[in-house]
């Protein structure tokens, strides 16, 4: 028998969906670890950022050692600094948002963040803008004030630190689609690596540089691997199959991520987060049939 006939072929779709959902699992495991060192290790949000991102470019290294140095040259470095500026002020808002809010109500609302990018790919790319496109931003918003409650009077400003988060990480995802325009892939990964690892440090010192220590650091460096790896799975996911096709295996991290914190903390959300949530949910699913539908074949 041909050794390569004996391997199991899986098809690039059905690839690309387990891969991003192995990355699904494994983001539901950063962002457990993530609230559990603020809320019972007593580790600043700065240095939990710092630390998770400094194991993952460790982890990472073999592969930055793979592509970085041809990778390196590039015409676009101001680009690359803002873009990973913005990507760290993401990480920051998002990560201090796991002192204060629930892991459920952080990832329902960080899935606006699409729908920024929609907005603005129109605005600043030029891309087509359609009703359909704009009519899942406006219901996408609707679904995040369900959940905020802005008009509650329990409601506190530091709920809207996931909503900034996507804000942030829209405007480096604008300008990532803008580089690949002439920068190769390799690029743009390994200067996303090399230079949020500093930025952070920034951050970090401006906290006092604490230190972990014991089991709280152990489990800083677990966050770093499970970083690097659900970042590899989120790449093979993209290099196997569509953005549109994956979109709704995407959006299993609100129920992953759900699930995770009710076994970690017992955590089971009330109120308006559900019909929030199903909102949100409901308009990243109608954009990802709406594109896909809207796709004219390419011939072979």
């Amino acid at each position: 028998m041909n050794q390569s006939a004996s391997k199991i072929s899986l098809p690039a779709p059905v690839t690309g969906a387990l891969f991003m959902i192995s990355a699904g699992i494994a983001f539901a495991g950063v962002n457990a670890a993530n609230q559990f060192s603020q809320q019972f290790n007593g580790v600043t949000s700065t240095a939990v950022a710092f630390y998770q991102y400094l194991f993952a470019l460790i982890f990472s290294l073999p592969w930055i050692w793979r592509y970085g140095r041809k990778a390196l040259a590039s015409k676009h470095l101001g680009w690359h600094l803002i873009r990973v500026a913005l990507a760290a002020g993401g990480v920051q808002a998002f990560v201090f948002s796991f002192s204060v809010l629930p892991i459920p109500q952080i990832i329902a609302l960080v899935m606006v963040s699409p729908f920024f990018v929609v907005a603005g790919a129109g605005l600043f790319l030029g891309e087509r803008i359609t009703l359909a496109r704009v009519g899942a931003t406006i219901v996408a918003f609707v679904g995040a004030m369900v959940i905020l409650e802005p008009w509650s009077a329990s409601f506190s400003a530091m709920a809207l630190l996931p909503i900034l988060a996507a804000f942030l990480w829209a405007g480096s995802s604008l300008i990532t689609k803008f580089l690949t325009r002439d920068e190769k892939p390799e690029t743009i990964t390994v200067y996303l690596l090399l230079l949020l690892t500093p930025i952070n440090f920034v951050f970090y010192g401006a906290s006092g540089f604490a230190v972990p220590a014991g089991s709280a650091f152990y489990l800083l460096v677990g966050l770093g691997v499970l970083t690097a790896a659900a970042n590899y799975f989120l790449t093979r996911a993209y290099a196997a199959a569509d953005a549109t096709f994956l979109q709704p295996f995407d959006d299993l991290k609100l129920p992953v991520n759900t699930l995770a914190s009710w076994i970690v903390f017992s955590y089971a959300p009330t109120g308006n987060f559900w019909p929030g949530a199903a909102i949100i949910l409901a308009a990243s699913l109608f954009i990802a049939w709406n594109e896909r539908a809207g796709r004219k074949p390419v011939p072979a």
